[in-house]
């Protein structure tokens, strides 16, 4: 058992040795480019500094790792076990090795495979994310917002003050420093896990998803909604069911933003609202729903139009 440990801990500090050298590496390959970019006239924008903590991860390129059970050999440093969480599909391409601001190594695998097309399926959707409800669907459905950030906000200020009352270069400080980044790690954890089984929910129900173009570092200008914008992650969201669905062979489309929470979705007459008002009526009409559910159903019927797959409503 003893012999065993030795083995990994030594491997562990090859690890750290290679990751070393790779930010030698990184740092000579900026300087020939500042040289290069001197010696032609441009503009050379110099080096900047990076501390020692930036560089965090290596890559091995077509070769010089195999993998077998649950072991991994890198050249140059050794066989090490890893906690394999799913078979590998594919050919493996290249395997990064990355080691987290909570001294946590992970090895990521790059392989190329065949896409798992899911059976065409005739459903449509259209998705108004929110902060009220994390997303309203053109179906009526509401998912919630699990306000990840929010609910580890009092730890999380917590740790960070115990941080900054610590003084720097102390054992006490990286412990604490270790502690803040481990909440950081939790909160962001937890929302990639909920965008990931909430997208793929979505994919499996639906062929066709529609969604905004929200441009969200506008958004987060409000100082009284950056907060809370941040934790929700559309964007994140977003891409990771654009991933899904083109692995599935599904359809995502998204749609300008604009006047899909004023405009009626039965008769497009516009009628201008306030946030915070929450149901949208109509005094052409006199329909009246949901504000966040009439903008899902506008968004899906955009998101139809620009497909081809439905006529273009008569008043636009």
């Amino acid at each position: 058992m003893l012999t065993t440990w030795k083995q990994e801990h030594s491997a562990l500090t090859a690890v750290h040795s290679q990751v070393l050298q790779n930010a030698q590496e990184r740092v000579d390959l900026g300087y020939k480019a500042f040289l290069r970019r001197v010696k032609a006239g441009e503009k050379p924008g110099f080096p900047r500094f990076r501390g020692p903590g930036r560089y965090d991860s290596f890559t091995f390129k077509q070769s010089g790792f195999r993998v077998q059970d649950s072991l991994v050999s890198l050249s140059k440093i050794g066989s090490i076990r890893m906690v394999l969480h799913r078979p590998i599909e594919g050919t493996i391409k290249t395997v990064t090795v990355r080691r987290t601001p909570t001294a946590k190594w992970y090895v990521c695998f790059s392989v190329e495979a065949e896409p798992l097309t899911l059976e065409p399926c005739p459903l449509a959707v259209g998705v108004d994310v929110g902060l009220t409800h994390f997303a309203t669907l053109s179906t009526g459905d509401h998912l919630a917002n699990p306000r990840f950030l929010r609910t580890d906000e009092h730890a999380l200020a917590q740790a960070q003050r115990r941080l900054a009352k610590a003084d720097k270069g102390t054992p006490a400080r990286a412990k604490y420093r270790k502690v803040v980044a481990h909440i950081h790690e939790r909160i962001a954890n937890r929302r990639y896990d909920f965008c990931h089984q909430t997208a793929r929910r979505l994919v499996n129900t639906y062929g066709v998803l529609a969604f905004e173009a929200l441009q969200i570092p506008n958004m987060m200008q409000n100082h009284c909604l950056a907060k809370s914008i941040a934790d929700v992650a559309w964007g994140q969201f977003v891409r990771i069911a654009s991933d899904k669905a083109a692995c599935a062979g599904r359809l995502v489309v998204q749609v300008p933003p604009a006047y899909t929470s004023q405009d009626c979705s039965r008769c497009g007459y516009r009628v201008p609202k306030p946030l915070r008002q929450r149901v949208d009526q109509c005094p052409a009409c006199t329909l009246s729903m949901d504000r966040d559910h009439n903008a899902a159903i506008n968004i899906l019927r955009l998101g139809q139009q620009s497909l081809g797959l439905v006529p273009r409503s008569p008043w636009l």
